[in-house]
């Protein structure tokens, strides 16, 4: 069975203007069973993560510093959101929404999170919107625990992954793989194992070539037994800070690529949502239904 996590605290502890970017959450569970994508069977509600898991990844400090809203203003500012207890709460529950699904997909194949994807988390910083870094928390867990001995990240949000980057410099288990924009944030891009910069306006052929040359070519030479995908949205041409010229077919089928190649080695996928930020909450959604539609195809 294929699992999605969701929670209705993943609306929780945000500001009023970042509300609506966040409805696609709840608004992707209605139309995936409206649709009849996915049923109720399929979903699951995480508990919080237990708090010494986040050690694996981050620095106390750190930790500590949000858990007790202790983080200093250009702290704050840097992360995006005003801290709270109830934003930390949030943040345990969409952290382990990632590691609990990736645990079942060793088993299922596939698991996906509503949330998660926050890529821009550093080990010892938050910034851009994402505060704990679900994705490292969740391969750096799986790794301590002996599920997973070598991991492969695909980071196709436009944005690098470079809170990831830096969680897993020195980390060989883990391989980094970033395709971005050259020119979008972060403006200081951290180093990835594998880093493709992409010029403003990259259209779907070039986009394309790109990763279905790349992807094959990691996934042998890296030789991964698990795969976490995050999958963000704002590639779209339509996206208001994306730069890239991407279309929704274009979006279906960059999907297409990535489930294809890793079922074709037999490897368990992880899949993250990512950013989306068009004007048009109706093209948000239907970029993110291919990725479960075409998941289901692959993996069901």
């Amino acid at each position: 069975m294929i699992n999605i996590s969701f929670h209705p605290s993943y609306h929780h502890g945000l500001p009023e203007n970042h509300k609506f970017p966040m409805l696609k959450y709840s608004e992707l569970v209605r139309k995936i069973k409206s649709e009849k994508i996915f049923s109720e069977e399929n979903f699951f509600s995480p508990r919080p993560l237990d708090e010494n898991l986040l050690l694996l990844t981050h620095t106390e400090e750190y930790v500590n510093k949000v858990k007790n809203i202790k983080l200093e203003r250009k702290e704050e500012r840097r992360m995006g959101f005003p801290q709270s207890k109830q934003l930390y709460e949030r943040e345990l529950i969409i952290t382990n929404g990632t590691l609990r699904g990736a645990e079942l997909a060793i088993y299922n194949g596939l698991s996906f999170n509503i949330a998660g994807g926050t890529h821009h988390g550093f080990s010892y910083k938050g910034e851009g919107f994402c505060i704990f870094n679900d994705i490292a928390v969740a391969a750096n867990t799986m790794l301590y625990n002996g599920i997973a001995r070598k991991v492969l990240v695909i980071d196709l949000d436009v944005h690098q992954g470079n809170g990831t980057a830096e969680i897993f410099d020195k980390e060989p288990r883990v391989f980094t793989y970033s395709v971005h924009g050259k020119n979008n944030y972060p403006l200081k891009k951290e180093i990835s194992d594998r880093d493709t910069e992409l010029d403003d306006l990259t259209g779907d052929k070039e986009y394309l070539n790109i990763i279905s040359e790349e992807i094959p070519y990691l996934l042998d030479s890296e030789k991964p037994d698990f795969v976490f995908y995050q999958s963000g949205v704002d590639v779209l041409e339509s996206d208001k800070f994306g730069r890239l010229s991407l279309t929704i077919d274009g979006t279906r089928k960059r999907d297409e690529i990535v489930y294809s190649e890793c079922k074709k080695r037999g490897l368990p996928v992880s899949c993250t949502m990512g950013g989306g930020y068009s004007k048009d909450l109706n093209l948000i959604l239907e970029a993110h239904l291919n990725t479960y539609i075409i998941g289901k195809k692959y993996y069901y």
